[in-house]
């Protein structure tokens, strides 16, 4: 490595945040630096999330999150061969139970096939039944392709890839201040240092709208934590299901519902809900931070968010004291589950990034402040998208390509 390469610092050691620095060190072979506020990478979405590896079905054709997660499966199948981590496509079914979500279903349809998913077929409920025995639909799209990984092994793998590359993963490093140098910019961590570099990348997640503010950059959006709650089938009730079997999208609800999501371990996910959480890392419901909450009840656009979907919002609280509501709800997909089918499971929390309007940020935002980019929202599916949201990060940067 040259004595005059760039020096790029990197906030976040989440999927997003390694994948960028891997890229920057791969193409342009800066001296990366990422910082950790943990003692360990993906230590929150990037390793609490479905493990899920989602194939494009959803999304509005030729919205930056559709391409980017076509482009991110291509880029993930890889990245696992090339890293010995096992890639596994055990497909999805997305169950219609009912005329109103048979309608939905074939707008789902036009959408993979705009999208360029591969693959995905129809399904009567005799043809349902031939590939999950035990759930019950209208109609259901099967998509053959959708995969389940271990996010965490690819983050531990990319944090590899950094330092290979002559970069560095500063674990438990807090960045407590971030100032302009004139055409560079000044991080200072927790332990009194500071780090000058020409550009940095800010890939927060949790804490995306707390670090761009650092940086000087509040216009928002703002982020307003959910717990989203799981419970877990028994392990000799997880023949229940073989295939990811998702619900289909309700346009007036926020979030998907619940949904069975198998897993790498073979374990079966039932969930989640979608409960306002009382601090950003809030995992457990007795997790509560005074500080946290202030700003998001202080911020204009969640009280707005709160008045839109407040029926939304008493319903899934309810329902996250009861096993008996997650029953009924997977109940409607598997008739046979029962509530003592079900145990708890870890909860995850996610990042719902929303305007002062109260609305939804439901693609991607990236802002630009001099040498400073902020990732103020990578929303699911992020971690599908993590090695194609790093190619569009740096494809925007003034940085110089090696050799």
């Amino acid at each position: 490595m040259s004595t005059d390469a760039q020096r790029i610092g990197v906030v976040g050691a989440g999927l997003v945040g390694l994948a960028v620095a891997r890229r920057l060190a791969e193409l342009t072979g800066a001296q990366v630096t990422v910082f950790e506020k943990e003692d360990r990478v993906a230590a929150h979405q990037s390793g609490h999330n479905s493990g899920v590896i989602h194939s494009g079905i959803y999304y509005t054709p030729g919205s930056l999150k559709a391409q980017l997660c076509r482009r991110g499966v291509e880029l993930l199948r890889e990245f696992s061969a090339e890293h010995g981590i096992e890639y596994r496509e055990i497909g999805k079914v997305i169950v219609a139970r009912d005329e109103v979500e048979v309608a939905r279903l074939r707008d789902l349809q036009q959408r993979a096939a705009a999208n360029g998913v591969p693959g995905v077929t129809w399904l009567d409920p005799a043809g349902l039944r031939e590939l999950e025995p035990h759930v019950r639909g209208r109609a259901a799209l099967h998509s053959p392709t959708t995969a389940i990984i271990d996010y965490r092994q690819v983050a531990r793998a990319l944090a590899e890839d950094v330092v290979k590359l002559g970069g560095q993963v500063l674990l438990s490093h807090s960045v407590t201040r971030i100032e302009r140098a004139g055409e560079q910019v000044a991080v200072h961590d927790g332990y009194g240092e500071r780090h000058v570099f020409d550009r940095l990348i800010l890939c927060a997640g949790l804490q995306s709208d707390a670090v761009a503010k650092l940086a000087g950059d509040d216009p928002g959006p703002a982020i307003i934590p959910f717990r989203g709650e799981y419970y877990r089938l028994r392990p000799e009730r997880t023949d229940l299901v073989r295939a990811l079997v998702y619900p289909v999208p309700d346009p007036a609800y926020p979030f998907l519902g619940v949904h069975l999501t198998p897993r790498m371990d073979g374990m079966v996910d039932v969930g989640p809900n979608a409960v306002f959480a009382l601090a950003r890392e809030g995992y457990l419901r007795r997790d509560v931070s005074p500080r946290d909450l202030y700003q998001t009840l202080t911020w204009p656009g969640t009280l707005r968010l709160f008045r839109q979907h407040w029926k939304m919002g008493l319903g899934e609280m309810r329902g996250s004291l009861s096993k008996r509501a997650f029953t009924n709800a997977a109940r409607a997909y598997v008739p046979d589950l029962t509530p003592s089918d079900l145990v708890r499971a870890p909860a995850g929390i996610r990042a719902q990034a929303v305007d002062r309007d109260g609305s939804l940020v439901d693609d991607f935002r990236i802002n630009t402040l001099g040498p400073i980019t902020a990732v103020r929202n990578a929303p699911s599916p992020a971690a599908t998208s993590s090695l194609a949201i790093a190619e569009h990060v740096v494809g925007r940067l003034p940085v110089r390509r090696a050799g």
